[in-house]
């Protein structure tokens, strides 16, 4: 089954984000992805915020398991300090290439906490659980979603 890693960063009352117009559908998603063969999801989260984001994160606990089902797999959510860093694809990933494509597309950004509830959001479940940390702080150890 395939696993990813994510990262719920918040800086000056912004979640970050990815803003995806996948072939015409437009949602976001939590910056992340697919864990590589004999990586741990730790290590998955600090290369591919490195690569989606360009944003230099320090991870503080894993505080969600989500699981989607297919095709996207068990989801290690981590609570991550900002350390630095704008939001920017790295110019050598897989994100970069697709967005010269057009039709597959990926923008970083910041979004406003006060936006993330009327915002379209991949998924649900876990935008529910990243409104309801913020207003009543993240938990201690994971909690499944």
């Amino acid at each position: 089954m395939r696993q990813a890693a994510r990262a719920i960063v918040i800086k000056d009352d912004k979640l970050l984000v990815i803003h995806r117009n996948k072939f015409g559908k437009e949602y976001y998603t939590l910056p992340g992805g697919g864990i590589d063969s004999g990586e741990t999801p730790e290590q998955a989260i600090i290369r591919e915020m490195d690569e989606e984001t360009g944003v230099v994160i320090a991870l503080k606990r894993l505080v969600f398991i989500e699981e989607p089902g297919e095709p996207f797999g068990r989801q290690y959510i981590f609570l991550a300090e900002y350390v630095s860093g704008e939001p920017a694809l790295h110019p050598n990933s897989e994100e970069a290439a697709l967005n010269l494509k057009g039709q597959n597309t990926y923008l970083p950004l910041w979004l406003e906490l006060t936006d993330l509830d009327r915002a379209v959001f991949m998924s649900p479940i876990l935008q529910r659980a990243i409104l309801n940390g913020v207003q009543d702080g993240f938990p201690a150890t994971a909690e499944p979603l």
